[in-house]
């Protein structure tokens, strides 16, 4: 019996094209939707280009549940967080639990918790100096990165590197190891 996955993105949406394009062929696991939260997004181009689905929903629809309602009729069994960038309701953590995976851009517990996403990241790695940095993939739980971390790889941060190489090191991992994982943990 094939899985279903919705993944939700809030930005671009590389990851989110990666996931597709990696489970394309796969019988076991669907990317059955995106859901995203921006109307600027660039995610909103690429789901239709790659003929996925989109759900746009607002904080309102995210809290009361009914976005939980959506996924539970289109049969979602995981959900995939590839640059979402808001706090998930527990409404969410309860309909899925252990069935959430996000993946941030830092080797947490380091650099985690609210407002620290993207951009925001990278310049406080290169700020602190840090000689490493990394990706994180973990559970998600009712609080900002604080979810069982379930795999991380890790980069050199160079003196020389800006916060844009960081990014783009990261980003390397990211789309690399992101779609394995996720299917690691869904078929066991």
């Amino acid at each position: 019996m094939s899985k279903n996955i919705a993944i939700f993105a809030s930005g671009s949406g590389s990851n989110a094209e990666r996931i597709v394009e990696y489970f394309s062929g796969s019988e076991e696991i669907n990317v059955k939707l995106f859901l995203c939260n921006n109307p600027e997004a660039g995610v909103i181009q690429r789901a239709e280009r790659l003929n996925i689905p989109l759900v746009m929903f607002n904080r309102q629809a995210f809290k009361s549940g009914e976005v939980v309602k959506i996924l539970q009729e289109n049969q979602i069994d995981w959900v995939i967080l590839a640059g979402f960038l808001w706090l998930v309701p527990q409404n969410m953590v309860e309909a899925f639990p252990n069935k959430i995976i996000n993946i941030h851009p830092a080797l947490l517990p380091k650099f985690g918790g609210k407002g620290m996403y993207g951009h925001f990241v990278h310049e406080t790695v290169v700020a602190n100096k840090e000689t490493e940095s990394g990706i994180t993939i973990h559970y998600v739980n009712e609080n900002y990165d604080e979810g069982a971390i379930i795999f991380q790889a890790s980069y050199p941060v160079l003196p020389s590197d800006t916060p844009e190489d960081v990014a783009k090191k990261g980003q390397v991992l990211e789309h690399k190891h992101f779609p394995e994982v996720i299917e690691k943990v869904i078929l066991g």
